[in-house]
């Protein structure tokens, strides 16, 4: 039999798209995560966890998200929560970023293909200083989680002694500031979450601080770090996420200082709201029974958990600059303006299209969703709509259906966490195979509102 010489040296290329690369790799980390949660070692029983629950728990430690369906303490061992926390920092850094420090540290040449993912994975605006950028993300994560768990430590070395209180320092200040929102204190008392520490100033302070630092997003922090804080040298993603930051903490608060919490005393009032407010933007911790919430306050902390943090940031959701770009192209509309603008810049038609498409896909999954483990559950419609906004925000907080959903409702969780960590327009420029337009239809209007 012959061979054509040609064709024996063809070789099959396979372009693979950086979001495709995004996505494997969050795919493979939380697959390895889980069947390390599945061996014996990783439980406290020695039995080991089933394939669904590693995966459950490993979905949501990659996606630093914090729902869970086995107590974090009680159930897995000292080598599970261990993994916990090294899947919780993968997530929170990111995990391109993750391993292109790896290459450096190993001293290999950092490829184009890596620098490309890198930028689209941090939402960099270009591709030139990514390896300083890289350094610059490793140094401020821990800067903030080493001085959080050393703040930390004197409270829980006091109250679990000194090794142990080590260990929840630094794992408490690794979930913080990776926007996780695991904890220890599920079986501490008749508590949920950090509510035994409700009215612990050094807890509540740091704890805030952790989570905005971390929501905050690494290009922010990098702006800060050369421009200080001169406002008017910032660029406009600096800005609005800097804006908005303050906007949906403050308001929040004000509104759960004023509606929600009115019957506690003033310093555990304004604890208690500011806590809330803050982690409610994908943190997941909280030191109040969130039971306890009238509708109102459920209802905007389901806003809240959608809008989430900044672009390339340790925070999930749709996005705080999602949102200003959308309300300020409601606004140019309501003023007949051909234009968007934000801070005195102009805001690209393509922005306001990814903004626009970004909101719908959140919106129709977080409800759709609702409405199928309302049906398969029997449970109210309030409480899905808390559930599936807590995941597809990576947020962590529930109102404690979680463990007890069936399969079908926990896959779907798993599902809106995974999406909600990548990012919908990641999974969208991965599956989708782009087309270049080869012309315009003609035009038409149609009336619409």
């Amino acid at each position: 039999m012959k061979f054509n010489k040609n064709m024996s040296d063809q070789r099959i290329k396979i372009k693979i798209t950086t979001f495709q690369i995004i996505i494997f790799a969050f795919a493979l980390t939380i697959l390895m995560g889980s069947a390390l949660l599945s061996l014996p070692v990783s439980t406290n029983d020695a039995s080991g966890a089933s394939f669904f629950d590693a995966l459950f728990t490993s979905t949501s430690a990659v996606c630093v998200t914090g729902l869970v369906i086995r107590d974090t303490w009680n159930y897995w061992s000292l080598f599970g929560r261990t993994v916990i926390l090294l899947l919780i920092q993968i997530g929170g850094l990111g995990i391109v970023t993750v391993a292109l420090l790896i290459f450096m540290l190993s001293g290999k040449k950092i490829s184009l293909t890596q620098r490309l993912v890198m930028k689209d994975a941090i939402s960099a605006d270009r591709v030139g200083g990514i390896t300083k950028l890289t350094s610059f993300i490793l140094k401020l994560t821990l800067f903030f989680e080493i001085s959080g768990a050393l703040i930390l430590y004197p409270v829980f070395s006091k109250e679990f002694g000194s090794v142990n209180g080590l260990g929840y320092a630094i794992f408490h200040s690794v979930s913080a500031f990776c926007n996780a929102g695991f904890d220890l204190m599920g079986s501490y008392g008749d508590y949920s979450s950090l509510c035994p520490y409700k009215d612990n100033m050094v807890i509540n302070l740091v704890i805030i601080s952790l989570i905005i630092s971390g929501g905050l997003g690494f290009m922010t922090w990098k702006e800060i770090s050369i421009n200080r804080w001169k406002w008017h040298r910032y660029k406009l993603q600096s800005r609005s996420v800097l804006f908005m930051t303050l906007l949906l903490i403050t308001v929040p608060a004000l509104y759960l200082y004023l509606a929600e919490y009115g019957t506690l005393p003033p310093q555990e009032r304004l604890l208690a709201s500011l806590f809330q407010s803050v982690t409610t933007r994908t943190a997941g911790f909280n030191t109040r029974d969130l039971n306890s919430l009238n509708d109102n306050g459920k209802m905007i902390m389901i806003i809240l958990m959608l809008i989430g943090g900044a672009p390339g940031s340790t925070a999930g959701g749709m996005k705080i600059t999602t949102i200003i770009v959308l309300v300020a192209s409601a606004f140019s509309t309501f003023r007949d303006s051909d234009s968007t603008s934000l801070f005195r810049r102009t805001v690209k038609n393509e922005i306001i299209k990814k903004a626009a498409a970004l909101f719908f896909m959140y919106s129709v999954l977080f409800l759709s969703a609702a409405m199928i483990i309302s049906q398969t559950e029997k449970l109210p419609i309030l409480t899905c709509l808390f559930e599936t906004a807590s995941a597809i925000g990576t947020v962590g907080l529930s109102l404690g259906i979680t463990p007890s959903l069936s399969f079908l409702s926990k896959a779907i969780l798993i599902f809106l966490m995974f999406f909600g960590r990548v990012g919908g327009l990641t999974i969208i420029f991965a599956t989708i195979t782009y087309r270049p337009a080869l012309g315009e239809y003609p035009s038409e209007d149609i009336s619409v509102g």
